[in-house]
């Protein structure tokens, strides 16, 4: 998912846990259940069957921004995935409070041992909001939509970002060099998709919603055609058509987005009516919207708010932390280039007061530039621990004792990894200050200006900025990063790049883990930025909501989400 929301504005990679067997077909789909985990306080429900909730109603939810288009293809935020998680599905989807694939519109699936070709099977009986039947064909007309993209507008990053960089080509156009080579409708429950290289990650990679299965006729009906913008089409504003719980009826712009139960649906139907999604931006402002009865949910909860929504009696639930927060060094500017300097500052950072300054209660100081529960972690990694005299003395060494940085943070944003920047800022910048380092602070709205700037440009020092997963992946965080050249971080090394390209290709996660395990440690010992912590994102709702399920990635259809009276 996204910087702008779970992980935008870079390359991603591909590899997952999926291994050469078939994934058992009886796995339960999140839409049919209200699973989570062992640990009760995930849901409000307290562990309670979710159906027990009272029916009908209105769900309001506030996230932090209007979605950019309602064509999931086309979208890159998280915002923009909110209500596609509620109108579509895709053939993989994740087990219920987890980053792990699972079965959703295919029931299982199995891997050639050369990583080339995949075989779905798919559920049967199930059909589009416009009634027309999915199915293979249906299945494979969307793989081909994909790959089929017109040259122009619909090929560019902004657009089509997820295509791009997981399968990094198209049919026509500047990039040909595609990973996908074909789907075959072996059935009208089976099809094969056939890949030019092998991915672990492929599999995994196909629960994100830029791949959702979508209504072939409405598409053909309302979509773009030649050089028009696909994410504005008619299609993407005013007809989004899969086959999810929910139906979309309206979407007045900078207002509401206004969804309807989908009677018709496979899976477990929807206990609510109606959602209803809306922007606030503020954080404040969204808890004060939900202590005046005005929401019923609402995404990011500020940590200063936390406590006052609890005294109320309102509910806080923490998704599981699949991110991190980092200050980067742009090598690019001296003297961040000198690896001395640079372990300098790392033994300035007292993590831990960093976290208490700035991040909700439970959050974890990072040892590295993935979080714990991403194949490939691992402790044995170099270290550098608080020690302010030691920073000093490597400053010194390095001839940087009058050493002057600029240092970048980004205002007005919230973000999963980073809740509240300008005091993260502030935490960190008298850390350094306390070393004999002079900070001259550099605050940039977040989009474009800061994004614009640490990621487009090398006219920056060091900076805070973070990723949130989109799928369970060790590319899918070191090669976002490091996997090649790239302004942010203003360094050229050939052996790290290679090193993530050739560990990307491994056709097995078995194979993935012991070489990202040492990836971890070349990048430790390299330091290009100092990860600081995975925080633990959290939603609030009102006592009454039953039913919600966080997920790391956000994979939280609402069809088991229930307002009592």
């Amino acid at each position: 998912m996204t910087r702008k929301t779970l992980g935008t504005r870079h390359m991603i990679g591909l590899a997952s846990a999926i291994s050469l067997v078939a994934l058992a077909g009886c796995a339960e789909s999140s839409r049919d259940s209200g699973g989570g985990g062992d640990d009760d306080t995930t849901s409000p429900s307290d562990g309670a069957d979710p159906s027990a909730g009272a029916s009908g109603g209105t769900f309001i939810f506030a996230g932090s921004a209007d979605p950019v288009t309602l064509d999931p293809f086309f979208a890159s935020d998280g915002e923009s995935f909110r209500p596609a998680r509620q109108i579509f599905e895709g053939l993989v989807g994740t087990e219920p409070g987890t980053a792990d694939p699972a079965p959703l519109l295919a029931t299982e699936w199995e891997t050639s041992e050369d990583g080339l070709s995949n075989t779905f099977q798919l559920q049967d009986g199930v059909t589009f909001h416009d009634g027309a039947d999915f199915n293979g064909t249906a299945a494979c007309w969307n793989f081909d939509r994909w790959y089929n993209t017109p040259p122009g507008v619909g090929q560019t990053e902004d657009q089509a970002y997820y295509w791009i960089s997981l399968f990094k080509g198209f049919a026509k156009g500047e990039l040909t060099d595609s990973v996908y080579e074909s789907c075959t409708v072996d059935s009208e429950t089976e099809i094969t998709v056939k890949l030019t290289e092998p991915f672990a990650g492929f599999v995994a990679a196909l629960s994100l919603p830029a791949f959702s299965m979508q209504s072939p006729d409405a598409i053909e009906q309302y979509g773009a055609t030649g050089q028009d913008d696909p994410s504005q089409s008619a299609y993407a504003t005013e007809h989004p058509t899969g086959t999810g719980p929910f139906v979309f009826e309206s979407w007045v712009k900078e207002d509401q987005i206004v969804l309807t139960r989908n009677d018709d649906y496979w899976g477990e139907p929807a206990l609510l009516e109606q959602v209803q999604i809306v922007p606030i931006a503020e954080p404040k402002a969204r808890a004060d919207a939900l202590l005046a009865g005005e929401i019923d949910g609402f995404d990011l909860v500020g940590p200063a708010d936390i406590p006052r929504l609890e005294d109320e009696g309102y509910q806080i639930l923490n998704r599981p932390a699949f991110n991190v927060l980092y200050l980067g060094f742009n090598q690019a500017v001296k003297p961040l280039d000198d690896i001395l300097v640079r372990q300098a500052i790392a033994h300035a950072i007292d993590k831990d007061a960093v976290i208490s300054a700035s991040m909700p209660e439970g959050t974890a100081p990072a040892l590295e530039f993935v979080p714990e529960t991403v194949e490939g972690y691992t402790e044995d990694v170099p270290t550098y621990e608080f020690d302010p005299e030691k920073a000093k003395d490597l400053l010194a060494e390095a001839g940087a004792e009058d050493l002057e940085l600029e240092f970048n943070y980004p205002t007005d944003v919230t973000r999963p990894y980073m809740p509240s920047p300008g005091d993260t800022f502030n935490a960190i910048r008298s850390q350094l200050e306390a070393v004999g380092i002079t900070v001259k602070p550099s605050a940039d709205v977040w989009d474009p200006d800061y994004l614009d700037k640490i990621s487009g440009s090398k006219d920056h020092g060091i900076h805070l900025l973070g990723w949130t997963g989109d799928y369970n992946d060790t590319d899918n965080f070191l090669g976002v990063f490091f996997g090649r050249k790239s302004s942010e971080w203003g360094f050229d090394n050939p052996e790290l790049f290679q090193a993530l390209n050739d560990a990307r290709g491994l056709p097995t996660v078995e194979e993935q883990i012991p070489v990202y395990e040492e990836i971890n440690r070349q990048v430790m010992e390299f330091l290009p930025g100092i990860p600081l912590a995975s925080p633990v994102p959290s939603l609030g709702f009102a006592p009454n909501v039953k039913g919600y399920v966080p997920s790391p990635v956000q994979d939280e259809p609402w069809n088991l989400v229930s307002v009592e009276e």
